[in-house]
């Protein structure tokens, strides 16, 4: 814990690392203050919760986590799972299932959970991703074009409907905007200025509907100043409050029906489905972000450590008004192309955007909703990285495209908990099967010491992990061994895993082989995986199974196991006959 804090303390950075970090702070502060309030819009919240979270929770999980150039706040793949919890639960259900998130957090960090990233397959990944994106961009119509919806409810083909009966009440003024915004946002790359081009597509897009509604009479646009209004005290406000973010219990604040959310055993029964989404989706963002951030650096994140911080983020940010949290990989990009190296850039990217709330809070209320939502259409059109998605689709085998597709239709359909779900599992189920398809037996005829073995002597080539799903593949043949075998040899070398199903069939395979008469010889498995068979009581019986180490050793012992010749047997029992010359006296 605290490991980033830790290590730049320890690198004792200079003046010029000091200013570095500042000046990648302020950068990405300026990016981040837009996206925030935007963010938390596309959450279903007012804009301020989105600006509490970038602040409390960018602080804390800078100084407590992983990574030292991780930037943390509210993040676009968050969206689709808080609009819900904000529909039926309201904004105290939100704060207090990202609560109840950190708790999970910082629970799977202890347990050494550090590592999940590495589970994940690719193509579910891409595949929530981009679903995500396609939804995000989907919701963001309704403001961009200034269409008349009361409100978008129900899952996402519902809302879709929605939209789709809207367009022919499409507002020109809105629409305007919304396309000179975006316009900018498209273009602004190109001149490769140093100026974020989101700060100047709001900057324009507010002055141009500043300007429009003053020298037009018909003129008027939806802002963030006559969308969201707040309380202090009694005063009413519009816009966003220029006020710090303040302590207050999560459960204290409105639930759905605008009175207190309360605190229930029933509450936290409700939402903690949605805070283990929360925590999932969390860790996975926030992973990747740090390994990409490893690659920009080319230094390394303490995963647990980054778990646990992004945990106890969670944890505080609720009492001051922030949303659920992970590290943003676009934010984290921007900070370590600033320079930023330490969590003090981190630290300065929160104070910024607190400085901005108190100093341009009345500026801030300008800017257009149409403007916010092409914000969003950009940020979702680079979350869903829609050449790389093709691009999977061209080269990836078959199985892959199966995953991809699955996840990004059930994200977009369901919900994105089912599409990582179901893709897990058809990539556990293909791994499996293609496991299976590794493993396997066959018959090996070997010359020993210049003679060819006899044909009462088998040798069977066993390869790959021996598991629930290859096993009985693996051994099915070594049952039906030909009538005339009396020794057979399992050459267990290339073997690198025995599981308990691996291990009953094997029981049953020497059981049947006993009651043929068949001896086995057991070569070449490593010593922890014969201390599993002897333990399921398959263990060295003289004249019916053996173990060697390899296979000179295994036939030298199946040849000693086997029965002596039959004319071998007739001649001992000759031998045994009285002589002519032998006599044995009459008994008594």
């Amino acid at each position: 814990m605290f490991s980033a804090l830790k290590a730049s303390i320890q690198s004792k950075p200079n003046g010029h690392e000091i200013r570095s970090n500042l000046l990648a702070g302020l950068t990405v502060g300026v990016i981040a203050l837009p996206l925030s309030m935007a963010l938390a819009i596309a959450s279903g919240v007012a804009p301020q919760f989105g600006l509490y979270t970038a602040i409390v929770a960018g602080i804390v999980i800078a100084l407590s986590g992983g990574s030292q150039v991780n930037i943390s706040g509210p993040t676009a793949a968050f969206v689709v799972v808080l609009v819900p919890i904000v529909q039926q639960f309201g904004i105290g259900g939100l704060l207090m299932s990202g609560m109840m998130a950190g708790i999970v957090l910082v629970l799977m960090g202890v347990g050494k959970l550090g590592r999940l990233i590495t589970v994940v397959p690719y193509p579910v990944t891409v595949g929530f991703t981009a679903g995500i994106g396609v939804v995000i961009a989907t919701f963001q119509i309704k403001d961009f074009l200034g269409l008349d919806i009361q409100s978008l409810d129900g899952h996402y083909l519902d809302k879709l409907q929605l939209i789709v009966a809207a367009l022919p009440s499409i507002d020109w003024r809105e629409a305007l905007i919304g396309i000179l915004t975006l316009t900018t946002l498209l273009i602004w790359p190109r001149l490769r200025s140093k100026v974020p081009g989101h700060l100047v597509a709001l900057a324009l897009g507010s002055v141009v509907a500043w300007l429009l509604a003053n020298t037009a009479p018909d003129f008027s646009v939806a802002t963030i100043g006559n969308r969201f209004s707040f309380d202090i005290n009694g005063v009413i406000g519009h816009g966003i409050p220029p006020i710090a973010p303040s302590f207050q219990w999560p459960w204290d604040l409105p639930g759905a029906d605008g009175a207190p959310i309360g605190l229930s055993f029933e509450l936290i029964r409700a939402l903690l489905p949605a805070a283990i989404t929360i925590a999932i989706l969390g860790s996975l963002e926030s992973l990747l972000c740090a390994v990409v951030a490893d690659g920009m650096t080319g230094k390394k994140h303490n995963p647990n450590d980054e778990l646990i911080g992004q945990g106890i983020g969670n944890i505080v940010a609720p009492f001051f008004g922030g949303i659920p949290a992970t590290a943003a990989i676009a934010r984290t990009a921007a900070n370590v192309k600033s320079g930023g190296s330490l969590p003090l850039s981190s630290v300065t990217h929160g104070f910024f955007i607190l400085l901005s709330i108190l100093a341009l809070a009345p500026l801030l209320s300008y800017i257009p909703m149409a403007s916010m939502a092409a914000l969003l259409l950009m940020v979702a059109w680079n979350m869903s990285e829609a050449r790389h998605f093709v691009r999977m689709i061209k080269i990836a085998p078959r199985h892959d495209i199966v995953i991809l597709l699955s996840c990004f239709s059930l994200t977009i359909a369901f919900d994105m908990t089912i599409a990582v779900a179901v893709g897990m599992g058809l990539a556990a189920i293909l791994f499996i099967k293609r496991t299976i398809n590794l493993t396997g037996s066959t018959v090996v005829r070997y010359d020993h010491e210049g003679y060819e073995l006899p044909n009462d002597i088998v040798v069977y080539d066993i390869n790959g992990p021996l598991f629930f799903g290859s096993a009985q593949k693996a051994l099915s043949t070594v049952a039906a061994v030909r009538p005339d075998v009396r020794v057979v040899i399992l050459d267990m070398t290339e073997v690198t895993m025995l599981d308990v199903s691996a291990i009953i069939a094997m029981e049953s395979i020497w059981h049947s082989l006993s009651k043929r008469g068949i001896a086995m010889v057991v070569n070449g498995l490593e010593p922890r995986m014969v201390l599993k068979l002897r333990r399921a009581g398959i263990r060295k019986q003289r004249g019916n199974i053996a173990f060697s180490k390899n296979i000179t050793a295994a036939i030298t012992t199946a040849e000693g196991m086997l029965p002596p010749p039959q004319h071998d047997l007739a001649e001992a029992a000759d031998d045994s006959r009285p002589g002519p010359g032998d006599h044995t006296p009459p008994p008594g």
